[in-house]
C-alpha cells in the first residue's frame, strides 16, 4: 500500500538531505517511523524560501519522496483569504496525487491538511487523520469546526486519532477517535542517552526549558521567575531552547531584569543538541498554557530530568509517578515556588529522575508506530504487499 501524507509543515530544499528536503521538529522522525508501515510514502509539503534553519533534520524514510508545493503567504485571516487562491492554483496538483496513492494521511490542524482531508474523502480514499492540535480545546471557530467535522466522518476507512491523552476517550459522540501519544525518541536512543546528573546543594541550579517561542508556551513566566530563584539559590540559570515570533520579547524581559548572564537564549537546535543540553540540566520547566502532547517533556524525562509542568493536556498523565510538579497556577510566583520547593528536596530530585526515565521508555517511536499500525490494519487490512507474499 502507498501512503500519501498532505501536510502543513514547513520544509527547506536542502542539498545535503539525500532526498533534497529537510525540516524541524519531531516531524522527520515521525514521518520515518510511519513510512516503515508501507510500501512506498510521499510527503506533501509546502517548500519555504527563506534559509534552511539551523537544527534542521533530513526528511528520510523506506521508500519516502517529497512531493513540494508552493508556500502560502500571510498570517491569521491575511492567510485563511490568500489560501482560496492557493487552493484553486494547486487544486489540479493535489486532486492528481491524491488519485494516485491507496490511502491518505493529514496532520490536521492545519489548512492544507484540511484540503487534503476534503479531497480524499471525494475520491473515498482510507483516509489517516492525526489532530495535531489540543483536542477538545478549539482555538478558533475553524478548529472548532474542523474537530465538530472529524467526529462526524471518524469510523470505516476513516482512522481519526487525536494527539494529547486522558482516562476517557477524546470523544463522547464518536468512540471511533482515539487518544495517540506524540515522540521523537526510538527506543535504541533511550539507551545511550545518558541520564543527568542530579542536582546537590552548593552546585549551580541549572534550569531549561525547549520548545517554540510563543507567548502560549508562557517561557515568558519561567524568565520573571528568576529573581525570586535566584534569591534562593544564586549561581543559577536557565537555558531556553527553541525560536519563534516571541523571542525579541523575551530576550527583552531578560535585559531589563538585568538576566543577561543567567539567561542563555540558544535558539533551535538539532536533536541531538537538544538531548546533550538536556542531559547537562537539572530541572525542566515547562509552563505551557496550551498543548498537545508535549514531545519535549519526554525528551527531558528520557534525561532523567524532573519536571515542573502545568496541569494541561496529557502532562498529568505523564507526571502521576512523581516524576516532578504539575503547577496549578502557570504566574511567575508559583513557577518560583515550584524549582524552590523541588531544589529544597534535593534528596528526592534524583529519585525523580530515575522514574522519569522509567515513564519515557513507554513512550517511543517504535511503540508509536505500532499502535499507529494496529489501528490502520483494523481498518484497511494488510499495510505492506510483502504481507500478501508471506501469507
Amino acid at each position: 500500500m502507498n501512503l500519501l501524507v498532505i501536510s502543513h509543515k514547513e520544509t527547506w530544499r536542502d542539498p545535503d538531505s539525500p532526498s533534497g528536503f529537510s525540516t524541524i521538529g519531531g516531524f522527520p522522525f515521525q514521518m520515518k517511523a510511519l513510512s516503515e508501515l508501507f510500501d512506498r510514502t510521499a510527503i506533501m509539503a509546502p517548500i519555504q524560501s527563506n534559509k534552511l534553519p539551523s537544527g534542521s533534520i533530513p526528511l528520510l524514510g523506506h521508500h519516502l519522496s517529497i512531493i513540494p508545493l508552493a508556500e502560502p503567504f500571510g498570517l491569521g485571516w491575511r492567510r485563511k483569504l490568500y489560501m482560496l487562491y492557493w487552493t484553486i492554483q494547486h487544486f489540479s496538483k493535489l486532486w492528481q496525487a491524491v488519485h494516485d496513492y491507496d490511502a491518505i494521511h493529514t496532520p490536521v490542524g492545519g489548512d492544507i491538511g484540511t484540503i487534503g482531508i476534503l479531497i480524499a474523502i471525494f475520491q473515498r480514499k482510507k483516509l489517516f487523520i492525526r489532530h495535531c492540535g489540543t483536542w477538545g480545546e478549539p482555538i478558533s471557530w475553524v478548529d472548532r469546526l474542523l474537530q465538530r467535522f472529524l467526529e462526524r466522518i471518524a469510523g470505516g476507512r476513516n482512522v481519526v486519532l487525536a494527539t494529547g491523552g486522558a482516562e476517557s476517550p477524546p470523544s463522547r459522540k464518536n468512540r471511533n477517535i482515539h487518544w495517540i501519544f506524540a515522540t521523537s525518541i526510538t527506543q535504541a536512543e533511550l539507551g545511550q542517552i545518558p541520564a543527568a546528573y542530579p542536582w546537590l546543594p552548593g552546585q549551580p541550579l541549572k534550569l531549561i526549558t525547549v520548545g517554540r517561542l510563543s507567548v502560549s508556551k508562557n517561557v515568558q513566566a519561567i524568565i520573571k521567575a528568576m529573581p525570586n530563584i535566584l534569591e534562593k539559590f544564586p549561581a543559577s540559570t536557565l537555558d531556553v531552547l527553541g525560536d519563534g515570533e516571541y523571542r525579541s520579547e523575551l530576550e527583552r524581559a531578560a535585559l531589563e531584569l538585568n538576566l543577561t548572564k543567567t539567561v542563555t537564549f540558544y535558539g533551535n537546535m538539532s536533536h541531538d543538541e537538544v538531548i546533550r543540553k538536556l542531559s547537562e540540566a537539572h530541572l525542566f520547566v515547562f509552563p505551557t498554557r496550551r498543548e498537545g502532547f508535549p514531545k519535549v517533556v519526554l525528551e527531558a524525562m528520557a534525561c532523567g530530568l524532573p519536571v515542573i509542568a502545568s496541569r494541561t493536556s496529557v502532562i498529568p498523565q505523564l507526571l502521576k509517578n512523581e516524576c516532578g510538579l504539575l503547577l496549578d497556577d502557570v504566574d511567575p510566583y508559583s513557577v518560583s515556588k515550584a524549582v524552590i520547593d523541588l531544589a529544597e528536596d534535593a534528596n528526592n530530585l534524583s529519585s525523580m529522575g530515575s522514574r522519569a526515565r522509567m515513564v519515557a521508555r513507554e513512550y517511543t517511536l517504535e511503540k508509536w508506530r505500532e499502535r499507529i499500525g494496529k489501528y490502520l490494519a483494523l481498518a484497511w487490512g494488510a499495510l505492506k504487499e510483502e504481507v500478501h507474499e508471506r501469507s
